[in-house]
């Protein structure tokens, strides 16, 4: 059989465990060979909080190996359990232990996926805070991610780039920076820093889409500077970097206003995009447009990473968790580019 996919059970107070639950429940065929990698507990609690009138309950089956996950009937969900994993916290609160419980399917998951073990992991939604209280040295799972790929190749974080891209039918978006203040994203637009991630973009999607990708390039200032006169990033650094790229082959045009180029790459009925994707300055000058969209059908692509890394679109959504009323699209969605990514059967 191929090798297993690994879904990260996420924060447990959140909404992870049961948009998981749902996904099993609904789409068993899109999940075969899926397992989560967490806590037996917190993954029997999410299973209970999307039970159906008339369900009596919704299998949950302990697994020994990932590979044990292509043995496990449609609608159960397999999970492995790891050690010293501590146990569900109460729903929708901010806690230490759920913190640290998420950091370590994520790192398990991570670790297997570098020792070709899985073929891919999905990650389900943490909270920022519950990291930081646990003691985890990185904001999300953009950077813990980074940080055990680094580990495992053996050289400093510097030397393993990574961006996010976020996507959906309609459009995708690529970061120059992620997890950072705007004082710290607005520092991060620099001539190399762009290239890099122009570099990454290129390689990556070049890889999934079977050709050059279309890249446009975001201006950082309003109306991409107008020239000067709203500010000189576009002339200085935007501009060299996009005439660089275009010199290596890419396909790449910029500074586009960026409250156009967002418009002109979008995917419709009507009108194909003019661009396969869009390179945005900072977070949420690029992910609010994709997440306007619909939140409920984005999906988070890690780039530059070697392995194959998907989440859902979404937060821990605390104040609806436990009451089974989530929606799981973005989860199964996360899971169908996962598999299409790591060359699994879909569906």
């Amino acid at each position: 059989m191929p090798l297993p996919v690994a879904i990260t059970q996420g924060d447990s107070a959140g909404i992870g465990p049961e948009i998981i639950a749902k996904a099993f429940r609904d789409h068993g065929p899109l999940l075969r060979g899926c397992f989560v990698a967490g806590d037996v507990d917190t993954v029997r609690r999410g299973a209970q909080a999307v039970r159906r009138g008339g369900e009596t309950y919704l299998p949950v089956a302990a697994i020994g190996a990932p590979a044990q996950a292509w043995d496990v009937p449609p609608r159960c969900i397999p999970v492995l359990q790891l050690p010293d994993m501590p146990a569900a916290a109460p729903w929708g609160q901010v806690s230490r232990a759920a913190g640290e419980a998420a950091a370590r399917s994520v790192q398990w998951a991570a670790r297997a996926a570098l020792a070709g073990e899985v073929a891919a992991l999905v990650t389900a939604p943490l909270h920022k805070e519950a990291l930081a209280l646990a003691g985890v040295d990185f904001p999300g799972h953009t950077e813990l991610l980074q940080a055990e790929a680094a580990r495992h190749a053996g050289v400093p974080i510097a030397q393993m780039p990574v961006r996010m891209m976020l996507a959906n039918d309609q459009l995708r978006t690529v970061l120059v920076s992620i997890h950072v203040s705007l004082r710290e994203a607005l520092d991060a637009v620099t001539q190399p820093h762009i290239l890099q991630t122009l570099r990454i973009t290129h390689a990556a999607l070049s890889r999934s889409l079977g050709r050059a990708p279309r890249i446009a390039v975001a201006g950082l200032n309003p109306h991409a500077g107008e020239g000067g006169l709203f500010g000189r990033e576009e002339i200085e650094v935007i501009a060299p970097a996009v005439a660089q790229a275009q010199t290596e082959g890419m396909q790449v045009w910029g500074p586009i206003s960026p409250d156009t180029v967002f418009m002109r790459a979008r995917n419709t009925p009507q009108r194909a995009g003019e661009f396969d994707v869009v390179l945005a300055m900072y977070h949420d000058q690029g992910l609010i447009p994709v997440k306007y969209l619909g939140v409920e059908e984005g999906v988070n692509v890690t780039l530059g990473l070697p392995l194959v890394r998907t989440s859902p679109d979404h937060g821990t959504a605390f104040d609806i968790a436990g009451r089974g009323i989530a929606d799981a699209s973005s989860m199964v969605e996360a899971v169908r580019v996962a598999k299409r990514l790591a060359g699994l059967p879909v569906d």
